[in-house]
């Protein structure tokens, strides 16, 4: 019933200059004094876009007022809307655009090594590796055409398991896109959608390992959400590697870099992985994040299986958006069922991904598949966005493009 579902993407401007070095030493996440937060031209569109209201007339008057940095606002997978997710460009994109928590996809490669990537096999969408021959060679399923005769799509499949550290780290990011009828491995490659661009992929796309994403996340004093990724080859991987394994290393290399509990959100779709940090890293596991991957609202946990959740010690859960909303008899977005009951067992909320469907002219998405009625232009998301943090109370929110969350979050003080 808390099942798996892909994720789609968004639009808008932003080049992050460089960041300090990663410093050896950092107690906790602090941040910088005066520091000069920009969130790009995209919150203010959608404001613009709202229909007249009191919510729109409080945002706009927020317009000149500074900005500040809010763990309200958690970069999903960095900035993907514009730039290669889960690359030390996208995670530096975020951190300009004031988000307080930046998360790491956490997978591993063939000699076991952890690295930041969204899936273990994504790398023949997310990365260049098709256009490396050598490297291209080992993937788990070799590039193959489309047919044009048959309608039969392109194939592909490169996993981080196929390859060694080394050979990860001399792959490049690009936008997460493919052309399924692409007859040739450049046409492949291609397939941004026309709301996302390709403009900062040119010069960036620096892949991360785990650790590097913890050095540079403590380098910017934010917190970090890692999120086990549920592997794509059988466990135990190569005969001994086990689940527990892979996420008791996550959490070895926290403590190895000096990073407080505190500062850390562990995430899983898998609630086993939750139950093994509550019983073997507690002082991690009373921050680890259930993620609830519900498809559609009829798929929503009972009051009971969340009470349930609880006393076995889970503190935090996290469906989509969707999830926590539904139109109230007078057609407006409202908290949902399941909402009332997370807070009734006493669970915190956090929610994901702002700035994820494209854009509502083209149809609503998965993320406001139940509030649809509610949603007729870019504008209602920021609605969305307020019923979320005020009726429903989450903790804080992903999103593609964190400086529309900063934006709203430093205009209502959280």
């Amino acid at each position: 019933m808390l099942r798996r579902i892909a994720n789609v993407g968004l639009v808008v401007l932003l080049v992050a200059p460089p960041l300090l070095a990663p410093s050896a030493s950092i107690a906790g996440p602090r941040a910088p004094a005066g520091e000069n937060i920009q969130v790009g031209p995209r919150p203010y569109y959608l404001i613009n876009d709202m229909d007249d209201s009191q919510l729109k007339r409080k945002l706009q008057a927020c317009a000149d007022k500074p900005l500040r940095r809010s763990e309200f606002s958690i970069a999903h997978r960095g900035a993907p809307l514009q730039f290669p997710e889960h690359t030390r460009e996208a995670y530096e994109a975020a951190y300009r655009m004031g988000a307080g928590v930046e998360e790491c996809d956490v997978t591993f490669t063939k000699d076991r090594q952890l690295v930041c990537r969204h899936s273990q096999c994504d790398l023949h969408t997310t990365t260049d590796v098709l256009a490396i021959p050598e490297l291209a060679a080992k993937c788990s399923q070799p590039f193959v055409a489309a047919d044009p005769t048959t309608g039969s799509p392109a194939q592909a499949q490169c996993c981080t398991s196929d390859f060694t550290l080394e050979e990860f780290k001399r792959l490049r990011g690009k936008m997460d896109a493919a052309n399924p009828m692409a007859t040739n491995v450049a046409d492949y490659m291609k397939g941004t959608p026309d709301w996302r661009t390709d403009l900062y992929a040119v010069n960036s796309g620096t892949l991360m390992t785990h650790k590097e994403s913890i050095e540079l996340f403590k380098a910017m004093g934010v917190k970090m959400t890692p999120e086990l990724k549920t592997p794509s080859v059988p466990m135990p991987f190569q005969g001994d590697y086990t689940q527990a394994d892979f996420a008791q290393q996550m959490i070895d290399e926290y403590l190895q870099a000096g990073v407080r509990p505190a500062d850390v959100f562990p995430q899983s779709f898998l609630v086993d992985d939750i139950y093994y940090w509550i019983d073997h890293d507690p002082a991690f596991g009373r921050q680890a994040v259930y993620l609830d991957d519900i498809e559609t609202p009829a798929g929503a946990p009972s009051l009971d299986e969340l009470l349930a959740l609880k006393a076995r010690g889970v503190q935090i859960i996290a469906p989509p958006i969707f999830a926590l909303l539904d139109v109230d008899a007078e057609g407006k977005i409202a908290a949902s069922q399941y909402a009332k009951d997370a807070k009734a067992a006493g669970l915190d909320i956090i929610t994901w991904s702002f700035e994820r469907d494209g854009p509502v002219a083209d149809g609503v998405g998965f993320y406001y598949q139940s509030v649809a009625s509610a949603v007729n232009n870019d504008g209602d998301t920021m609605n969305a966005l307020d019923v979320l943090a005020r009726k429903v109370g989450v903790r804080g929110v992903f999103s593609d493009w964190p400086g529309s969350v900063t934006y709203y979050a430093s205009c209502m003080g959280l």
